[in-house]
């Protein structure tokens, strides 16, 4: 079946003690509404829809399933109520908090906390169109992917992967501190058991080993995309995609362009993310966020060691004279602020 678009929830409707206020999102898996509980406390409510298997007409709240699409429906079905439980056991603040879920019109739902704010990709394209220069700052993306990593460990530390790391699933908080939205894996299982349903991911954000059916999946899977996702926080778009690179690779020609912009040390980090082969990258996320955090933390250590000559040196100086040194390292540092 053809992919097909798909009625929203009609707004006001009364479900499971929810009111569907409006629709936010959609896509060709689900479909994201703002809801209110029966306490009034906003919550987003993501229904479990893919348009290539199910079909539902405006008035209707039951979507109509073509009986050869019934089995893969209900494998779909079961992976993403899987997945929100599963989520619903993390708490972490960089995670999006799933609530609840129940059945409902044949289908599934996932209740997530509301937060206002922007997803990345929107606050990239509104500083692109403002003509933002550099687009986006690198103290920005390595403290806001610092975050999103710590988030990203504690999915793997339980068992999961994202499958669909990308700016427009990185949401940012009034603050400005991330959440990780909107999870692929159930998606992916769809794609692994039902070759028809390809393709299940983004290209320019996705690895090489998600094109493939039974590709080798992993937490450097995640880590490519997290690469794509800075590079394209850089330029305003996502990388090459990675069948391309494997025939053609361009991307050597775009991180040579950065280098007037952004630091060397960066650019090897997301250079070392987007290796097409996965054991070439980073093995674990806390092996990426070393890598990121590192050139920061030396050019540290290097200032404190180049102070601490430059005392000694005055140390000696004064007490070749005989006299006692105007001030210590302390003193020094605080001066050369």
């Amino acid at each position: 079946m053809a992919a097909q678009n798909n009625a929203p929830l009609p707004d006001g409707l009364e479900i499971a003690g929810y009111r569907i206020v409006k629709k936010i999102a959609s896509g060709g898996f689900s479909i994201v509404y703002l809801a209110y509980d029966e306490d009034g406390n906003a919550v987003a409510i993501k229904e479990y829809l893919p348009s290539s298997l199910a079909l539902r007409q405006p008035g209707e709240l039951v979507p109509a399933i073509a009986s050869e699409n019934l089995p893969v429906f209900r494998i779909g079905l079961k992976c993403f109520f899987e997945e929100g439980r599963a989520l619903a056991r993390i708490s972490h603040p960089n995670v999006v908090s799933v609530l609840n879920f129940f059945r409902a019109n044949d289908t599934v739902y996932m209740v997530m906390a509301y937060e206002s704010g922007r997803s990345l990709q929107d606050h990239i394209l509104r500083r692109r169109d403002k003509g933002e220069r550099p687009l986006v700052s690198e103290r920005f993306i390595r403290k806001m992917f610092n975050q999103v990593m710590n988030g990203l460990r504690e999915v793997h530390a339980n068992k999961l992967l994202h499958l669909d790391l990308k700016p427009a699933n990185i949401y940012l908080r009034m603050d400005g501190t991330p959440i990780l939205l909107d999870f692929g894996a159930a998606r992916q299982t769809l794609k692994t058991d039902m070759p028809k349903l390809y393709p299940m991911y983004t290209p320019g954000f996705a690895p090489p080993e998600l094109y493939i059916k039974n590709g080798n999946l992993g937490p450097w899977t995640d880590i490519y995309s997290i690469g794509a996702s800075m590079f394209a926080c850089m330029v305003g778009a996502p990388p090459q995609p990675a069948d391309q690179r494997k025939t053609n690779d361009k991307m050597e020609d775009h991180f040579r362009k950065l280098e007037s912009t952004y630091s060397r040390e960066l650019i090897q980090v997301i250079r070392w993310s987007l290796r097409i082969d996965p054991l070439e990258r980073p093995q674990s996320v806390f092996a990426l966020q070393k890598a990121l955090r590192e050139p920061v933390a030396e050019k540290r250590e290097e200032d404190t060691a180049l102070l601490e000559k430059v005392s000694t040196k005055l140390r000696s100086f004064f007490n070749s004279f005989g006299k006692a040194a105007p001030g210590d390292a302390a003193n020094i540092h605080h001066n050369t602020r």
